[in-house]
């Protein structure tokens, strides 16, 4: 059996007795003499290598992609006997630590001061980017804050206890109401009266359409005044507009996002100017972990007929 793992992956590769395993250039087409794999890893491939791939690699049984995402592996178009995993489950803690790192860096008013060291101008007050929020009821603090994760699930639980730890009461948001793990977690249907009084949103869901601007002017408005959103799902589920509004009203004492609708983000885009906006360029996860337990197990079960991890289903 062979197995095609892209050079964009820098983790751990299994050993699997009787599996070759073939280290690949991810920017250029598979070369001829490997179109006969078994097994391609996506990871880091352009939307046309990944339909080259799609087109040539006729031996296929499996595409196990280290994404969390399946959207750029499903648009290639591998045949439907093809099976095709996802990520899911490797990268929960590097978006968590992240989406955390975000939070505090709100908090902390971090981003103004970064701006602030740039002009090298010391303000003790770090007034500005964000109104202060000590004296009118406003979060400062993610002890005894309300925090809300919209998408909530697998990173979602593992972002929780981390917000727990730090005194924050978390309450998750899902298509399907219920408890997880000792967290509430309420339906769309509940979810205007947990913003009401949401003082950190932390949005995390997938591309789809029926999430495409989710977060509209609608959930704006019903977000608590002074609250403060983090985006580490998709781009498309803000309405980047609404957003803007939000944030220039100051009825959004902040944002941060890692995603945005189009990527990368246009050098004309307002959200660069937004003072109390923190960006970074789809970071948070990258480095997916455990993808040789992942990539092991599944080889093991295409060669068994056991049950595909992270299958997606078609």
């Amino acid at each position: 059996m062979k197995v095609l793992v892209p050079r964009a992956y820098r983790g751990k590769v299994p050993v699997v007795d009787g599996v070759e395993f073939v280290t690949i250039d991810h920017s250029v087409p598979v070369p001829e003499e490997h179109v006969d794999a078994d097994v391609l890893v996506a990871w880091g491939q352009p939307a046309d290598v990944l339909r080259d791939s799609a087109e040539r690699l006729t031996n296929l049984k499996l595409v196990q992609a280290f994404l969390a995402g399946p959207d750029p592996v499903v648009a290639a178009g591998f045949p439907v006997e093809v099976p095709i995993a996802t990520g899911v489950g490797l990268h929960d803690g590097p978006v968590s630590e992240h989406a955390l790192g975000m939070i505090l860096a709100l908090m902390r008013h971090l981003p103004l001061a970064l701006q602030n060291q740039e002009q090298h101008y010391w303000d003790p007050k770090l007034d500005g980017a964000m109104k202060l929020r000590a004296d009118d009821g406003r979060v400062t603090t993610l002890n005894d804050a309300n925090v809300t994760i919209w998408g909530y699930g697998s990173i979602g639980s593992t972002l929780a206890p981390l917000l727990q730890s730090l005194g924050a009461k978390v309450t998750g948001a899902a298509r399907t109401a219920g408890e997880r793990g000792g967290v509430t977690v309420v339906d769309y249907e509940g979810l205007a009266d947990v913003l009401a009084n949401t003082d950190v949103l932390v949005m995390i869901l997938p591309h789809h359409p029926t999430t495409a601007n989710a977060m509209n002017a609608e959930r704006f408005a019903q977000l608590k005044p002074g609250a403060l959103l983090v985006n580490v799902g998709r781009g498309s589920t803000v309405d980047e507009e609404a957003l803007v509004e939000a944030l220039r009203s100051g009825h959004l004492a902040g944002a941060a996002v890692d995603v945005t609708a189009t990527e990368p983000l246009p050098s004309e885009s307002p959200l660069w100017d937004e003072k109390n906006l923190l960006i970074t360029p789809h970071v948070a996860g990258g480095r997916p972990q455990n993808g040789d337990k992942l990539l092991a197990q599944n080889i093991d079960a295409i060669r068994t007929g056991g049950e595909i991890r992270n299958l997606v289903r078609r």
